[in-house]
């Protein structure tokens, strides 16, 4: 609950949100499946005809069974939604990540110009030699 305090509004009503879609559907799934289980059993005094009451019967199960498919279903797009919502909204994670990254694109680069300016030293001095040999080779 500390948790729940210290996030704004919009995410603490998500949150709430998220935990009334759990609640529902596992008591969907529960309560249908227990409804299937009381179907199993035996009438002997009844109205309507054994086959009437089997038909009958067999329809609710097949309905209940459907209900209990929905409420999966839902389950399945909750966790979704949920993984969802922490890949999106994991700043921190987000934050370490992008710093990482910049940390090792500055060393890259670092790397980079220590390499190309040792290039250019060494570009330099065979600038200056191969002029040595141009300008004493022109002179005599």
């Amino acid at each position: 609950m500390a948790q729940t305090r210290a996030l704004p509004q919009s995410k603490e009503a998500l949150l709430k949100s998220y935990t009334k879609r759990l609640k529902d559907d596992v008591r969907s799934m529960l309560d249908n499946f227990t409804e299937i289980i009381k179907l199993a059993r035996i009438e002997e005094d009844s109205q309507l005809s054994k086959a009437t009451q089997s038909e009958q019967d067999q329809y609710e199960m097949q309905v209940r069974a459907a209900n209990i498919v929905r409420a999966g279903e839902s389950l399945m797009k909750l966790v979704s939604d949920i993984k969802q919502y922490l890949i999106l909204n994991d700043f921190p994670s987000n934050n370490e990540s992008i710093s990482q990254r910049t940390n090792l694109y500055k060393r890259l680069q670092a790397d980079m110009d220590t390499k190309l300016m040792l290039l250019r030293d060494e570009m330099a001095l065979e600038l200056y030699d191969l002029e040595e040999e141009y300008y004493s080779s022109t002179c005599k």
